[in-house]
């Protein structure tokens, strides 16, 4: 038989542009990703947490994703798809850009990770007929042109009794005044433009997406910098980043 066609790619090329010309810059501390090397500690004590709380897996184990195959959608330079090879997982980082993908392959080849580094789109993935017990969507979703296609694309690949974890932007009053006004304009912490506010999505529109692709919903988390620990901390206040947990029912 042969494999059904892709759907429609929710790529924004200008997207791709955007994050392709920064792609040197994906593994320096300092640079225009510091943001997100600050908050990459956030998001994977989160991803620990509930995944080893949903698999049955010890806390503490040392390799706790030994078992498990993991998709990071959108992986950029590998920031996720690095530690997540450490502990233990079968990682596939797939990105729309040529460039990010060279630059995440080189980095891990250089510190002997073996991670399965594709220049792909989630469309062709599910087309592909991929299947994952994780699916790592992490900031991403503000940056396609069809959410609602896009997250389902991503949740067909989800294994029964699989996760997608979900991170992202709320589209409020704060957000823009923090995220782009301050973060972007003020404070200089991201690149001017890099992102577009009316592509926030709020959670009530991504819990929606996420339940008609068939995942239900285990939790929304909020995210917020703390100045004072200079660190990002989980809260209950979505009103700017936060993350959200789906899950695909298992077969009985």
């Amino acid at each position: 038989m042969s494999k059904p066609a892709p759907a429609q790619s929710s790529i924004i090329d200008s997207e791709v542009e955007k994050f392709s010309a920064l792609a040197a810059q994906w593994w320096d501390p300092d640079g225009k990703f510091h943001t997100l090397h600050k908050f990459n500690p956030v998001r994977l004590g989160y991803i620990r947490e509930r995944a080893s709380a949903h698999f049955n897996i010890a806390p503490d184990a040392a390799k706790p994703f030994s078992d498990l195959r993991v998709l990071d959608i959108g992986c950029g330079g590998g920031l996720l798809c690095e530690p997540m090879t450490r502990l233990g997982a079968d990682v596939v980082g797939a990105d729309a850009s040529e460039r990010n993908i060279g630059t995440a392959r080189a980095h891990a080849d250089a510190l002997g990770l073996a991670i399965d580094y594709r220049a792909t789109t989630a469309e062709e993935l599910a087309a592909a007929g991929e299947e994952f017990d994780i699916v790592l969507n992490m900031e991403v979703v503000e940056h396609v042109a069809d959410v609602s296609a896009f997250i389902g694309s991503c949740a067909a690949m989800v294994r029964p009794g699989g996760l997608m974890f979900v991170a992202t932007l709320n589209r409020t009053l704060k957000s823009f005044a923090l995220a782009i006004v301050g973060a972007e304009y003020v404070l200089g912490w991201l690149p001017r433009g890099t992102h577009n506010w009316e592509q926030f999505v709020t959670p009530g529109e991504l819990s929606r997406a996420l339940r008609d692709a068939g995942l239900d919903v285990q939790d929304t988390s909020g995210v917020r910098y703390n100045p004072l620990a200079d660190a990002w901390q989980r809260t209950g206040d979505t009103g700017v980043n936060y993350l959200m947990l789906g899950a695909r029912p298992a077969q009985h």
